[in-house]
């Protein structure tokens, strides 16, 4: 479990490289208890995907600190950057990230082999049980040029399970599902975190959803509005 905290963070970004002229996140502080569920809720350009930047340690804040597992994760070195995310936090993109060349079941299990902490008939069979539980297993050896969005979807979640992590962070794991699917992958989502502890961070804009968390942030501007 991984606690998680924002200590006024400041974030801007310039688009020609000169000096910073948009803030996208405008001295946020919140702080997240190891193994709590919590939704971010807000307006499109409210800086909720930029926050699960910040806290993977894919961006680095202007100014302030963010703090995983007691350590400011803007002060490691890449290198540590890097360690950190593969040993404690899976991301679950709304873009997939789905390497082409690799089957669903080679994606769901590429992280964890990468940890190199378990056995590989281990973490294949952890993989083929999670693609089941998401109602997948008959496309665990199909490329994702040949998985529709909603199935590529979960087979971005099953690789951040099956990667036993500390802090899951998931930008909209439902935006491309229907309404039954999306449901099946919420309550497969909170029973895991229930069952294994791990701290989780949901962005979100779907009500329903966000009512699972035990606890919702609702951003605007940057900032925590509520």
């Amino acid at each position: 479990m991984s606690s998680v905290s924002l200590d006024n963070v400041f974030k801007s970004f310039s688009s020609d490289g000169s000096a910073p002229v948009q803030s996208v996140i405008d001295g946020l502080s919140f702080s997240v208890r190891a193994g709590e569920s919590v939704a971010l809720m807000g307006p499109s350009g409210s800086g909720k995907s930029t926050i699960l930047n910040l806290i993977a340690g894919l961006d680095l804040p202007t100014a302030g600190d963010v703090v995983v597992e007691g350590k400011k994760i803007n002060l490691l070195s890449p290198e540590e950057r890097e360690k950190f995310r593969l040993g404690s936090v899976s991301y679950v993109f709304q873009s997939f990230h789905l390497l082409p060349t690799l089957t669903a079941l080679e994606n769901c299990a590429l992280i964890a082999f990468e940890q190199k902490d378990r056995e590989a008939d281990e973490i294949i069979g952890e993989a083929l049980r999670t693609l089941g539980e998401l109602g997948i297993a008959d496309a665990a050896h199909k490329y994702p040029a040949q998985l529709s969005g909603g199935m590529q979807a979960r087979v971005a979640l099953a690789r951040a399970l099956v990667a036993a992590p500390k802090l899951v962070l998931a930008d909209e794991p439902t935006g491309n599902l229907d309404s039954k699917t999306g449901e099946r992958v919420l309550d497969f989502l909170f029973q895991e975190q229930a069952k294994r502890k791990f701290t989780l961070l949901l962005v979100t804009h779907d009500q329903n959803a966000a009512d699972r968390a035990e606890r919702i942030i609702h951003l605007r501007d940057g900032r925590v509005s509520a």
